[in-house]
């Protein structure tokens, strides 16, 4: 946000359109009008009066009588205030006049005396922080006695609020603003251009070092000095200025680097140079978990990625963000040195926001500052203080340079030109940005193509798009002809990831379940909870700029979000089963820490508080349902799932399974352990799946072939096998032992127990023999069963 005074403004150009056309043409263009205040609004019928005679008030020691001239003529006031001098000019409201709460004065009667309306303090003009002492307002001796003093001090101003898009560091300047309204009204013309300023190289009573520039974080820094400082209150016009635009303020050197920076845009900062550990100045990365002291009196633990100002082996000031305590100017400080610098946009702004200091220094220097301004500011701010008389400016500023300034050349075309706006007047255009302040410096021999050097102010602009734009936006948008947009050709498509991940939801939600959407990090605490401390998935990334303590590490798992869905459903007093179901990402580090990222869907089944039903057990979920509902995840994609015994940190041994396809365990699916259902606060048992959605991903080829017409013939086998072995695996045994007539292999029983021995289940299937082109003989499929029985023993397997 940019508090921008129409005063200022109009100073700095000469605008022949009302403010109101001006805000209506930043807003259309992009910069934004949120407000227009008006801060001393009911001020009315002040003058400038001189203190003619102070006395004391005959009846109360307390009060003094002071005689104003108003310049036409004397009157009387009583008042408590005891800072004035005869000769002192002030502000006066007599009877009728309004001061800034809306009070209308009138004459009163203190013991016996009448006070014809009341001299004026800051507070009672509206701008308390103006005051630099307590009582009366002292006014400058250059007003006229009967001056209207809201004129005079130019309290008759408007504020507007201007909302800056992060890529417009140049709007936050009055002198930026300006440029822009030059570019948005033709008629309009800078009433004192930007001269060229060159201070030369030092020549300072004072054995200064310089610069070192370590850190590619700094590409330009200067330092200017002053001698003979007298630190004293600004000029009540310098206060009133920083009070209207949002600024407190504090003293001459503090008010001055403020003005500029609001006039310039340039971030200045003040060192007492008697008070730095060394005569020199460098610039670096500060040390993971350095130290530092800043101007609030707090101490700030700093990481790799800030910048320091030091000097000698100490730091001095946060780059970009605040000073140290250590150099801060005092009531004493008779010799500055002031720093103007380019800093890094993305460090100061990541700096500020991870220790909390806002500022407005930061604000400009994370949007971005103009490499050529840090002179300018300088030679602005010491004229300031030239001019106030409170110092004594040392010729010539210390310099140091790191990296590439150049300023980029971008063309314009015709053709892109005319493309995206439906207009091509090359010549307008140029005009546009000209007054933008980008130089022509090329064009083609038929015109259709002119290079423009952009201004240092304006990095946003880089390729030939920018340039359409800021012709665009500063020509009107709404005067680009509306159209419909051209039809493409074909259909769009979703991807695989978004097709695949509707049609399981559909598929989820035809099963019963719920989805949920949850955030994609949790509590760090899960890692305990899941028992992850020795798995691969315990690893959490961590989030540099949490919401919360209790959402500060990225999903390695689904899991966490949906048990935390089903503690509030919970606890809200539901007692009937839930099934959920989310998909999105994961988050992992590898070995090598670096972040690995997979899309994966997961499920959760709690068959409830109250599992009663009139259709008894077999219709309460258990870890079979729960396979049921994998498998028809898959069948959906035509990809066929297969489960082995496996082993999770948080789930129940004897009822974990490892999801698996193509060879590749891909997912699991378990019953949490009770302990990690009691420390969930979860009454029952609670069943999960997740698996990868990559197997899914492809779209199933189907195949289509002509149906059988003669029919099966079936015949039964029953062997014993280890009880480690998956019934898929003797499945896909059977099938690669048997002869090419073998059509189907059914399961149809389990047995383990008596006559059985230990290690060993007995297993027994259906067999479908089918031929394609005959019936088949009993004699035949005999004699293929046959075969397949002695295979199988041949394979180790023994058959009953």
């Amino acid at each position: 946000m940019m508090l921008v005074s129409w005063n200022w403004l109009n100073e700095l150009v000469n605008l022949p359109v009302s403010m109101e056309t001006v805000a209506e043409r930043l807003t259309v263009t992009g910069n934004e009008i949120e407000a227009i205040h008006r801060p001393c609004e009911r001020l009315a019928g002040i003058v400038v009066a001189q203190v003619s005679s102070i006395v004391p008030h005959p009846r109360s020691g307390n009060l003094l009588l002071v005689d104003l001239d108003r310049g036409n003529g004397s009157i009387s006031c009583v008042t408590a205030a005891k800072n004035l001098s005869v000769g002192d000019k002030v502000p006066y409201a007599p009877s009728g006049a309004t001061i800034a709460d809306g009070t209308v004065l009138s004459d009163r009667e203190f013991d016996g005396v009448v006070s014809s309306g009341m001299m004026l303090s800051a507070e009672e003009l509206g701008l308390p922080d103006v005051a630099d002492e307590f009582g009366i307002l002292r006014l400058p001796e250059h007003l006229g006695a009967g001056d209207d003093a809201v004129k005079a001090l130019r309290l008759d101003d408007f504020i507007l609020e201007l909302s800056i898009t992060p890529n417009r560091g140049d709007m936050l300047s009055m002198r930026g603003i300006a440029r822009e309204v030059i570019a948005l009204f033709p008629e309009a013309s800078m009433r004192k251009g930007d001269e060229p300023v060159s201070l030369g190289d030092p020549d300072w009573d004072f054995d200064f070092k310089g610069i070192t520039l370590e850190d590619d974080g700094c590409p330009v820094y200067l330092m200017g000095m002053a001698d003979r400082l007298k630190i004293a209150p600004s000029p009540i016009e310098a206060r009133i200025r920083l009070a209207l635009c949002g600024m407190r303020p504090v003293n001459n050197v503090v008010d001055v680097t403020n003005l500029t920076m609001l006039a310039l845009g340039q971030p200045l900062h003040a060192f007492d140079a008697d008070r730095l550990p060394d005569r020199s100045i460098s610039v670096r990365s500060a040390l993971q978990g350095e130290r530092f002291v800043t101007l609030d009196h707090k101490e700030r633990v700093l990481d790799s990625s800030d910048l320091v100002i030091c000097s000698g082996d100490s730091s001095v000031a946060l780059a970009g963000v605040m000073g140290g305590l250590n150099s801060e100017i005092e009531d004493g400080t008779t010799r500055l040195l002031l720093e103007g610098a380019i800093f890094d946009p993305a460090r100061i702004g990541s700096t500020s926001r991870r220790l909390g200091l806002p500022s407005e220094a930061s604000y400009r220097y994370a949007r971005g500052v103009d490499p050529e301004l840090p002179e300018r500011a300088i030679d602005y701010a010491f004229s300031l203080l030239k001019d106030w008389g409170c110092a004594e400016v040392a010729s010539g500023v210390a310099r140091a340079f790191r990296g590439d300034t150049n300023r980029p050349v971008v063309s314009l075309t015709k053709r892109k030109l005319a493309r995206i706006t439906q207009w091509d007047d090359m010549e307008e255009a140029s005009s546009i940005l000209s007054r933008l302040g980008l130089v022509e410096v090329e064009v083609s021999e038929n015109g259709c193509v002119r290079s423009f050097k952009v201004p240092s102010y304006r990095p946003d602009i880089s390729i030939e798009e920018d340039l359409v734009e800021e012709v665009a936006r500063i020509r009107g948008y709404d005067v680009i002809p509306s159209r419909i947009p051209g039809c493409s050709y074909g259909t769009g498509k979703l991807g695989a990831v978004t097709a695949t991940s509707r049609e399981l939801r559909s598929l989820a939600i035809a099963r019963g379940y719920v989805e949920v959407v949850s955030y994609s990090f949790h509590s760090p605490k899960y890692g305990e909870t899941l028992r992850l401390e020795d798995d691969p998935r315990g690893r959490f990334l961590s989030l540099s700029n949490p919401i919360s303590g209790e959402l500060s590490v990225m999903r390695s798992t689904m899991l966490p979000g949906l048990l935390e869905s089903l503690r509030r459903t919970l606890r809200s007093g539901w007692r009937g089963p839930v099934r959920l179901f989310e998909s999105g990402r994961v988050f992992r580090l590898d070995e090598r820490d670096e972040l690995i990222e997979f899309d994966r869907i997961s499920g959760l089944v709690y068959p409830g508080k109250d599992t009663r039903s009139p259709y008894g057990e077999s219709v309460v979920d258990d870890l079979l349902s729960v396979k049921a509902d994998v498998q028809s995840f898959g069948l959906s994609r035509k990809v066929r799932f297969s489960f082995v015994q496996g082993e999770e940190p948080f789930g129940h041994l004897g009822q974990t399974a490892h999801i698996v396809y193509d060879g590749a365990v891909i997912g699991f699916m378990v019953r949490l352990k009770p302990a990690v259902e009691s420390e969930l606060d979860l009454d029952g048992p609670v069943f999960c799946f997740e698996f990868d959605l990559a197997p899914l991903l492809e779209d199933p080829v189907l195949r289509f072939g002509q149906g059988s017409s003669y029919p099966p013939v079936f015949r039964d086998i029953s062997l014993l096998a280890d009880s480690s072995v998956s019934v898929e695996s003797v499945i896909g045994d059977v099938e690669n032992l048997a002869d090419d007539l073998l059509d189907k292999v059914r399961l149809f029983d389990i047995y383990e127990g008596k006559g059985i021995p230990e290690g060993k289940r007995s297993l027994a299937f259906s067999m479908a023999y089918r031929s394609s082109d005959r019936t088949l003989k009993d004699k035949e499929v005999d004699s293929v069963h046959e075969e397949l029985r002695s295979r199988l023993e041949e394979k180790g397997y023994s058959l009953r």
